[in-house]
């Protein structure tokens, strides 16, 4: 191979070469993640994250910069816990219940993605439709927002996945939203005002919980909504990892040197099914 590089290292370094690029484009945090086979092993995952670091150290770009993102099973919040006493921020993904937001909460995760919309996909798919107010994906959202704010939680509730400019509506005032550039587009055909619909100065208090791993995996047993979207979501991480390594052949197979180089040859020979947008 040449440059004695393989696929997988390959794919490893055009991960962080890509977050490189886009760190210089846009303000804030870039997030990179550890890949999802890793998702049930934290000193593998800990591990990992610390050469996502180290790589994106060798172009210049600090660990203010990024984020690390991890799914979050039982696991992966432990890695989080252990990055984050080093000074490394974290994102726990695929969020489906409020026991996945404690845990988070409890390892001092920086920030947690819950999904709306695969939350109401999975509901529909179940017979059951739901208006934007009685919407579970965004009911979910606004139970770890309101436990969050009301018990002094500092880590960022990113809600993402949005189907909805109604989904979107709802959830005006949480930490973040990652919306789509359709749905963006769609908001600004609207002519009506978007107002803050969460607001952490008007939120009933909620008991602080404390969850074990028992109590933890229990729970995600419980909710077969949450079992069946975890499940899927890290399958699907891991099938975008694989079109990755493949992009990495195809890579590898030509006289690439630089990272610029791979950056450049991954804009022209992009996977299937890769997003540019949250999931």
């Amino acid at each position: 191979m040449r440059g004695g590089l393989s696929p997988s290292r390959t794919a490893k370094r055009l991960t962080v070469a890509l977050g490189a690029e886009l760190s210089r484009l846009v303000p804030g945090r870039v997030s990179s993640e550890v890949e999802a086979r890793l998702s049930f092993d934290t000193d593998g995952s800990v591990r990992r994250a610390m050469e996502i670091v180290e790589d994106y150290a060798a172009l210049g770009i600090g660990r203010d910069r990024i984020l690390i993102k991890l799914a979050a099973t039982w696991e992966g919040i432990r890695a989080a816990e252990r990055l984050q006493r080093d000074g490394i921020d974290c994102n726990l993904t695929l969020v489906f219940t409020l026991a996945q937001a404690v845990a988070c909460a409890d390892a001092g995760a920086f920030l947690i993605s819950p999904f709306v919309g695969r939350i109401t996909d999975w509901y529909k798919a179940h017979g059951r439709g739901e208006n934007a107010e009685t919407d579970p994906g965004v009911a979910s959202v606004r139970r770890i927002y309101q436990y969050y704010k009301s018990n002094g939680i500092s880590t960022i509730v990113m809600a993402a996945s949005f189907r909805t400019t109604d989904q979107v509506r709802a959830l005006a005032g949480c930490d973040r939203l990652t919306i789509s550039p359709a749905l963006l587009d769609a908001l600004s055909q609207e002519h009506t005002q978007l107002d803050r619909a969460l607001d952490k100065e008007c939120l009933d208090a909620c008991d602080l919980m404390r969850l074990g791993e028992a109590e933890f995996r229990w729970q995600i047993n419980a909710d077969a909504m949450a079992t069946d979207k975890l499940a899927e979501g890290i399958r699907g991480f891991d099938t975008d990892h694989a079109k990755l390594v493949a992009l990495g052949l195809s890579v590898v197979l030509k006289p690439l040197t630089t990272d610029t180089d791979i950056v450049k040859e991954s804009l022209s020979v992009r996977p299937p099914g890769t997003r540019q947008c949250s999931r």
